[in-house]
């Protein structure tokens, strides 16, 4: 039997639509929360791309916007942070608000918070699209976790497996 992507997923457990709803929720926040003050939304590649691009979309202020790409490693290595990819701005302008597809381990995030805090931006706000608690590794805690899931492997709206699923509309789990 040849093997295809396809056959991998499972159940819808977000829909487009419900995805959608929450993104103008916290654009309109965001939007309330940051008049008048130099924003910057800070997208960790890959995966936040779409929640990022959606989010900044239905921010109705001026904002300005850049990514960084982050690799977080396991084994012997476990909760080491290296930055592939590193903005140019000067985070002591702006309130900044990062935006993350998942928080599984927090190790990630954790880290990024840190890398970021030494910067002294005006302020540090972190959203993520999802939240998964069960999978703590490390303390840590979102300022916005879009919606909250167990421990499933999902792909869709940014998150993959093997670069793979990105691009679908909803949240799946995939079973591997």
């Amino acid at each position: 039997m040849k093997y295809t992507f396809e056959d991998n997923i499972g159940k819808k457990i977000i829909s487009e639509a419900e995805i959608k709803a929450k993104i103008t929720e916290t654009g309109n926040r965001l939007t309330k929360k940051y008049s008048g003050k130099p924003l910057l939304i800070l997208g960790i590649l890959k995966g936040s791309l779409p929640f990022a691009a959606d989010l900044i979309r239905e921010i109705k202020i001026p904002v300005m916007y850049d990514f960084i790409r982050v690799k977080s490693y396991i084994g012997d290595k476990s909760g080491e942070l290296s930055l592939i990819v590193d903005t140019t701005e000067d985070l002591s302008e702006f309130h900044i608000v990062i935006v993350e597809d998942v928080i599984d381990t927090g190790r990630t995030m954790q880290a990024v918070k840190t890398l970021i805090n030494e910067r002294n931006p005006l302020s540090l706000e972190i959203i993520t699209l999802l939240d998964k608690p069960d999978c703590r590794e490390v303390e840590f805690k979102a300022d916005d976790a879009l919606f909250t899931i167990g421990n499933e492997f999902v792909v869709g709206y940014g998150l993959d497996y093997n670069e793979f699923g990105r691009n679908l509309r909803d949240i799946c789990t995939f079973i591997k």
